[in-house]
């Protein structure tokens, strides 16, 4: 089964340290939802487990081998990645920017074969794109390209999705599909990492929370019983309450708090 360990990595720019000895074991089967405030590194990370930004201290390993020892190719086989705010400045057609998610597989010369071609009509179901197959991506609307993204990182069945803020810019029906389809490539044997800021979602949807707080893991640990009403207080400083159970779980918000913490301040869960 795949496994992603990270151990007691740290991540420093301009001489600021940005992630501080984080240690996470991931496996397949998990959707793991990460999140905290603005600026606690929840993008810094994803990138780091996704191969792409090598930690200043520490190792990232992948099914025992170090991450930095893979070639671009066998990595992107195995691993999908999609970052935070993307961009397509291309007037491509939508079907042609979620086939560029099988770059990896594809022949140096020539089109989609039929299978891909299969692949790429799925894909674009599950994600409501149908419609807009051969429309231009510059003209899609936020919310359609973020899910023209999302179908891009799906369609090469990677074992390992790495999405940052996946959810972002969906409306409520959307942004339900997209958790959901998460989930369930978890269910499915797939190893899911997502920086998630509707704590709902994350509550409802992930097999697995972990909070980050200036750079830390603050908690740790299964969705329902980690997400509390103190872990809120102490690292989005904000009263909070958690209602209804299970699937019917939500967060209500009720005050901000006034900042209390000092930068380097170390959270217990």
């Amino acid at each position: 089964m795949t496994e992603l360990v990270a151990a007691n990595i740290g991540v420093s720019r301009g001489g600021r340290a940005i992630l501080s000895d984080v240690s996470l074991r991931a496996g397949g089967g998990e959707f793991i939802a990460v999140i905290g405030p603005n600026g606690a590194g929840k993008s810094t990370l994803l990138s780091a487990l996704a191969g792409l930004l090598p930690p200043s201290s520490g190792a990232i390993r992948l099914d025992g081998r170090r991450i930095t020892s893979f070639g671009t190719s066998e990595l992107a086989r195995r691993r999908a990645y999609l970052p935070q705010d993307p961009r397509c400045e291309w007037p491509i057609s939508v079907e042609r920017l979620v086939g560029l998610g099988l770059t990896p597989v594809l022949p140096a010369f020539g089109g989609f074969s039929r299978a891909q071609q299969t692949r790429i009509t799925q894909v674009l179901s599950d994600c409501d794109l149908l419609a807009q197959r051969y429309q231009s991506a510059t003209t899609l609307s936020g919310g359609e390209f973020a899910r023209a993204m999302l179908a891009r990182a799906l369609v090469g069945d990677p074992q390992i999705l790495i999405v940052d803020e996946p959810m972002e810019g969906l409306d409520p029906r959307h942004r339900i599909e997209a958790a959901s389809r998460l989930r369930t490539l978890s269910s499915e044997g797939k190893l899911v990492i997502a920086s998630v800021h509707d704590l709902t979602l994350a509550m409802r949807y992930a097999t697995r929370i972990v909070a980050l707080y200036h750079g830390r893991v603050a908690a740790d640990g299964p969705a329902l019983e980690t997400m509390n009403p103190d872990l809120l207080r102490r690292i989005f400083e904000v009263d909070a309450e958690i209602a209804g159970t299970e699937v019917r779980a939500y967060v209500d918000y009720l005050a901000p708090l006034p900042s209390r913490h000092a930068p380097d301040e170390r959270i217990s869960p």
